[in-house]
């Protein structure tokens, strides 16, 4: 089975932009049901940038039957990430550099560790950016690893309302 890691960001624009946890529950219930079945799941650290925050998608992130399904329950390999790091932005990266990337190597990273893995995520290619401005399309291409946006997840999974 192949499974898609979400980009916090997929979420947050989910939630603000087209399906508010509050307005569009179905969505909510059908994204749930997804990782419930194993198809979509967040990196702790990715799931962590919205859940700690506060507003309706951090509720429904915590609610305990959210978090004990759509948090991928694995150990962050260190090594990954730095691979990532070094062979995805640059391998003399500053703090300043490491804060403006912030959790997307964990991303990645989860990607990495098995053959049917795809990231998904808003983020759009732009071969051009260097260093901590790569985007996570351009990333995921340097390491092989398959990468979708959110709509194209949706259409893959077949949701729908009504």
């Amino acid at each position: 089975m192949t499974l898609h890691l979400l980009d916090a960001d997929v979420l947050i624009r989910a939630h603000e932009d087209y399906y508010p946890v509050d307005r569009v529950a179905p969505f909510w219930a059908w994204l749930l049901q997804q990782a419930v079945a194993g198809s979509v799941k967040m990196a702790r650290q990715n799931y962590s940038e919205i859940a700690d925050s506060r507003g309706l998608l951090a509720e429904w992130l915590n609610r305990a039957d959210v978090k004990g399904t759509i948090v991928l329950d694995e150990q962050t390999d260190v090594a990954v990430v730095q691979r990532v790091l070094t062979h995805g932005y640059a391998p003399d990266l500053t703090d300043v550099d490491l804060e403006k990337i912030g959790r997307d190597p964990f991303l990645i990273a989860a990607a990495l560790r098995a053959p049917d893995r795809i990231v998904v995520t808003r983020e759009v290619s732009k071969p051009s950016k260097q260093r901590a401005n790569r985007k996570i399309p351009d990333v995921c291409q340097t390491f092989g690893v398959p990468c979708i946006n959110d709509f194209a997840l949706w259409r893959k999974l077949n949701f729908s309302i009504g």
